[in-house]
C-alpha cells in the first residue's frame, strides 16, 4: 500500500490509496463517518482493476489527516476485537 495526498486545506483532503480496493476503502469510509468532525467521507474508484481508489473527506474544521490517523486506529481496535471474539468462539 502507498498513500499519495493529492490536495489537501484546513478541512478538507484528497487521498490517493495505492493497491487498495473496496474492502479496505468501505471500512474506512464508515469509521470516518462515525466520527462526528467528519462532514463527508467518500471515495472514488475508477474501475476496480485499472484505477487507485481516492478518498475524499471534509471536516468541521478538523484537520483531516488526524481525523483519517483516529479512523486507522478506531478500526485496529475493531479489528482486534473481531480476532479476540473469533479465538474464543473457535476454543469452544
Amino acid at each position: 500500500m502507498e498513500l499519495k495526498i493529492i490536495d489537501k486545506t484546513e478541512d478538507e483532503m484528497h487521498l490517493e490509496i495505492i493497491g487498495e480496493n473496496h474492502t479496505l476503502l468501505n471500512m474506512l469510509k464508515s469509521a470516518l463517518l462515525d466520527d462526528k468532525r467528519v462532514q463527508i467521507a467518500t471515495y472514488d474508484m475508477k474501475h476496480v482493476s485499472i484505477s487507485d481508489p481516492i478518498l475524499f473527506v471534509k471536516t468541521d474544521g478538523a484537520d483531516p489527516i488526524e481525523v483519517v490517523k483516529d479512523a486507522a486506529n478506531v478500526m485496529v481496535t475493531q479489528c482486534d476485537e473481531f480476532l479476540d471474539v473469533f479465538k474464543t468462539a473457535i476454543d469452544i
